[in-house]
């Protein structure tokens, strides 16, 4: 693997390991709904992560991520129609889909 396409990955999984921080170990959904600096924390991490999924599409299009596509599409989504999110989709992609996203991740960078 080039070092470009790694530094991608790892800005992923750094992005990811960031929300987890934020969020803490126990994932109370009203701490996040009720706490605007760490909405924007979380969406800026978010948003980071879309870029990078996406740059990595246009490098590297062999490699499989799962939900790549919306990845992106959420990252345009909080960028552009960020008054179109609501608090109660991105705390699903917190607890659904970034654990998986950081298996995958870490998975890539290892190979």
């Amino acid at each position: 693997m080039d070092n470009q396409t790694k530094k991608i990955l790892t800005d992923i999984l750094i992005a990811i390991e960031n929300i987890e921080k934020y969020i803490g170990e126990n994932k109370v959904f009203d701490d996040y709904n009720s706490n605007y600096m760490l909405q924007d924390a979380v969406e800026r991490n978010l948003i980071t992560m879309g870029e990078a999924v996406n740059n990595l599409l246009k490098k590297r299009p062999e490699i499989e991520i799962t939900n790549a596509r919306r990845i992106v599409d959420t990252r345009n989504k909080l960028t552009h129609g960020y008054d179109e999110i609501e608090n109660v989709q991105v705390w699903n992609i917190i607890i659904k889909h970034l654990p998986v996203l950081r298996t995958e991740i870490s998975h890539l960078i290892e190979e």
